[in-house]
């Protein structure tokens, strides 16, 4: 069966589906923010076959948010670094990190996980907000529209 593309529709929702829409891309981008950057690294914390694992990283490799470099000449060893692109994405991350929080566990428990502040120690609780206003996104305040000309 072959899969609907989105990579040209004028939606940025469906162009990003279009990228991470599969598990696997996500999943492969979380273990890259947590520092991750050998294939065999990779494989091992993600229990993913070579050949799914391989082309994940080569479709993140040519949407350029990550960069492959040589680190071992013999036998030839490539590294997977994330682009400034591939760190852009990892708000979207973090907000799927706190949906996930907040509605995919049995009411009165957590994940066994957290976010914590590298500095202090605190948890961290992601928020989406307007970087115009500083608010918090709210569906019912919101509307999508064609782009007005300056």
């Amino acid at each position: 069966m072959r899969r609907t593309r989105f990579d040209d529709a004028p939606c940025p929702i469906a162009r990003t589906v279009d990228l991470i829409g599969d598990w696997w891309t996500p999943i492969v981008l979380r273990e890259a923010f947590r520092g991750r950057r050998r294939f065999d690294e990779f494989q091992q914390a993600l229990s993913l076959s070579r050949s799914v694992l391989t082309q994940r990283l080569a479709r993140l490799v040519d949407e350029g948010l990550l960069v492959r470099r040589l680190y071992e000449e013999r036998p030839p060893r490539h590294e997977y670094v994330l682009t400034e692109k591939g760190r852009a994405f990892y708000p979207v991350l973090a907000a799927m990190w706190r949906w996930g929080s907040d509605w995919l566990w049995e009411e009165g428990s957590e994940p066994p996980v957290e976010l914590y502040d590298r500095e202090s120690g605190r948890p961290v609780r992601p928020r989406l907000v307007d970087e115009n206003t500083g608010k918090p996104i709210d569906v019912r305040e919101v509307r999508v529209g064609a782009r007005r000309e300056a």
